[in-house]
């Protein structure tokens, strides 16, 4: 199983960024898919979740600011970072998890660093 994610970077405060993850070796359209982020220190964080049905959810320091979509047919999941802020910057885990046949499987990425100047 792989998540490799893509599209990190330094951007400018109110600037975009478009972050991917690609994965491989799992059944992707039956994942939930996860983006996280952390700083030094800090606590993993969830920033936006989709389920397998398109359902999403997002942290209520994101919200109206960032997208999460998915592409089934191209095992791919973005997140669209609108208006960013210099809080936003830490390294962002793409994250896969299922039940699948009464077992639990939960897979991350490497991560991606998003710096973001004020």
């Amino acid at each position: 199983v792989q998540l490799v994610e893509s599209g990190g970077g330094l951007v400018q405060a109110g600037g975009s960024l478009r972050l991917s993850c690609a994965a491989s070796g799992i059944l992707f359209s039956r994942y939930a898919m996860g983006w996280y982020r952390q700083n030094p220190g800090k606590e993993r964080e969830l920033v936006a979740l989709i389920t397998s049905d398109g359902n999403t959810n997002y942290a209520d320091s994101v919200k109206g600011r960032f997208t999460v979509s998915r592409d089934n047919a191209a095992n791919t999941v973005y997140l669209q970072m609108n208006s960013l802020k210099p809080e936003d910057t830490a390294v962002y885990y793409c994250n896969a998890d299922a039940v699948r046949f009464g077992v639990r499987r939960n897979f991350w990425g490497q991560g991606t660093q998003v710096t973001v100047s004020s």
